[in-house]
């Protein structure tokens, strides 16, 4: 990304910085690495901060129904030590963000999801005065547990529409769900029912609460059907689903 707009207010001849992901594909749990790269310009400056933020498409914040994003919410943030920047010189610094188990996922079975989008964003403090830059994107790919109860979710006929974060922590909303959320998003998954389960229902939200060891997943507002990673079967796993999901969801129907 490049600040040089901000920077050249600093003058003529103005510094440029540039932010680096070394590891653009990572999954929930991982850790981002960052280079800010800083060349200096006409005259010696200071850096004051350099602040590494992950974001995410939160639609809570968000207006309309496509995927651009202008107001992202930070879900992970690092700030770094400022420097002095000589004129003509370069300073390079590195930072490191570690996401959360329960980050929003961009990718699933090997493919982009609909609405799901990531990115650090660098902000720099010169001379008190702050600048945001650009979002530099990033992948989130599934974890192998996300992506088998995915892929039971397709195998049972399901198809995956889109993807959404909210802001907010779920006990406060939904109780009932029994949920064992710790970060104040989540991000909910949605899928067309199969022409055969629908009885009227078009849609069917699935929110995942990942740990390090399993994973909650929540079929609309119900409690969840828990997957330890160790004991990943997917055939198992399908099985339990179809349980899971049918016993909520279609009991009425018989």
């Amino acid at each position: 990304m490049a600040f040089r707009k901000f920077l050249s207010a600093l003058g003529v001849d103005a510094p440029s910085v540039e932010t680096v992901i070394e590891n653009p594909k990572v999954s929930p749990g991982g850790t981002l690495r960052c280079v800010v790269t800083a060349v200096g310009g006409g005259a010696d400056v200071d850096i004051e901060r350099v602040r590494l933020e992950v974001v995410v498409r939160a639609e809570d914040l968000e207006q309309g129904n496509g995927t651009a994003w202008k107001d992202p919410y930070a879900v992970v943030t690092a700030d770094l030590d400022g420097f002095r920047l000589p004129a003509g010189e370069t300073v390079t610094v590195r930072g490191e963000l570690v996401l959360p188990w329960e980050m929003p996922l961009t990718h699933a079975l090997g493919a982009p999801i609909a609405g799901g989008r990531a990115a650090v964003r660098t902000e720099l403090v010169v001379d008190k005065a702050a600048d945001q830059g650009d979002f530099d994107e990033f992948e989130v790919h599934a974890l192998p547990a996300q992506d088998a109860v995915l892929r039971a979710y397709t195998d049972l006929g399901f198809r995956m529409r889109e993807a959404e974060v909210k802001i907010g922590f779920l006990p406060e909303q939904a109780p009932d769900m029994e949920s064992r959320q710790t970060e104040d998003f989540w991000q909910e998954i949605d899928f067309f029912f199969p022409e055969s389960w629908d009885q009227g229902r078009g849609e069917l939200e699935t929110l995942f609460v990942a740990r390090e060891d399993s994973l909650d997943a929540h079929p609309g507002g119900f409690p969840p059907v828990t997957f330890v990673y160790d004991e990943l079967d997917q055939q198992v796993w399908m099985e339990a689903l179809e349980e899971h999901v049918r016993g909520h969801w279609l009991r009425a129907d018989g």
